[in-house]
């Protein structure tokens, strides 16, 4: 059953449906998010020594590294967010002593990303996680994740959290039940 919902002053009725989908205007592109955690450090995943592989920690002097490498994973998935600031708001979240970034290097040379926020007590989210298309399915992201989850649960947390969406990597949620992640929550 549809029904319509008012205009808002923009000159177009979107007509909702009772089950909560609706039209999307012209020119916007929905998605699906889906929340996923875990309230215990999982399993160790056994993974060979990767010695080409290293993670080298941002600060809030490596904005330019860090626009860099978000910019090159991101930009396939549509990640804006981090983009949209300027300098000193992001030198401020990657420079808070509760943020942990670190860029994926192999041979030194970038090839990921890895952010988790503990700004919430007894939290962390695994905010920004990814590799470069060159590395999808070398093993760089198993790898990567092997050191996400070690970082997190060394800190006194009670949940781990990420949220991922149809806009991402197809293979997003699977890779992240493999790693031991739980669905939530859908929006």
């Amino acid at each position: 059953m549809a029904m319509q919902l008012p205009n808002e002053g923009r000159g177009m009725t979107k007509t909702a449906l009772s089950d909560g989908c609706h039209d999307l205007p012209p020119g916007k592109i929905g998605c699906i998010v889906t929340f996923l955690e875990m309230t215990a450090p999982p399993a160790p995943r056994a993974a060979p020594p990767r010695p080409e592989l290293a993670l080298r920690p941002l600060g809030a002097a490596d904005t330019a590294l860090y626009r860099q490498v978000f910019r090159v994973i991101g930009e396939r998935w549509l990640w804006f967010s981090r983009l949209g600031l300027d300098d000193t708001a992001l030198a401020r979240i990657i420079g808070d002593p509760a943020v942990a970034a670190y860029a994926l290097t192999r041979d030194g040379m970038p090839a990921g990303l890895l952010e988790l926020d503990f700004r919430r007590q007894g939290e962390a989210e695994l905010k920004f996680f990814g590799v470069y298309d060159t590395e999808i399915g070398t093993g760089a992201g198993r790898w990567l994740m092997g050191r996400a989850l070690a970082m997190a649960w060394a800190r006194p947390i009670r949940r781990l959290w990420v949220h991922t969406c149809t806009l991402d990597h197809p293979g997003a949620i699977a890779f992240y039940r493999r790693s031991g992640f739980t669905p939530y929550k859908s929006a």
